[in-house]
């Protein structure tokens, strides 16, 4: 008799984003859902052209950098994130998409992302900062 195997195993697993190391000198890993989650933050953190190889990876956001904190910016940002998710990451359906400048933030949108996990149905979201202006 053969153990059963995890449903989730076509989630995924690699190492950990960012980057980690173990307390056992080892590279972290992350696996299902936790790998889904960390797929999203890495589309939305990397700028089209940084990779090499695929340079049509990432989000159009950064783009956007010092651009005025205005509804028609807000916009751009959803429709930049929108876009990415639906292009890298097939394993979610967007459901919910939220630009907002939090007061007394003129620099700093919050990027709220509601996901559903299309082999599982299990719904997530996220919260990714993103900075206009870094330091203004």
């Amino acid at each position: 008799m053969t153990a059963p195997r995890d449903t989730r195993e076509f989630l995924g697993l690699g190492w950990k984003f960012p980057l980690q190391v173990t307390a056992g000198g080892s590279i972290a890993r992350a696996r299902y859902e936790v790998r889904v989650e960390e797929s999203v933050y890495l589309i939305l953190s990397t700028a089209k052209g940084e990779r090499v190889m695929l340079p049509e990876f990432g989000c159009g956001i950064h783009d956007l950098v010092f651009q005025p904190n205005t509804p028609a910016t807000i916009g751009l940002v959803a429709q930049q994130v929108r876009r990415a998710l639906v292009q890298w990451e097939p394993r979610i359906d967007v459901l919910d998409l939220v630009v907002e400048s939090p007061p007394g933030e003129p620099t700093l949108l919050l990027i709220r992302v509601g996901y559903r996990i299309r082999a599982n149905n299990a719904l997530a979201n996220l919260v990714y900062p993103f900075y206009l202006r870094e330091g203004a």
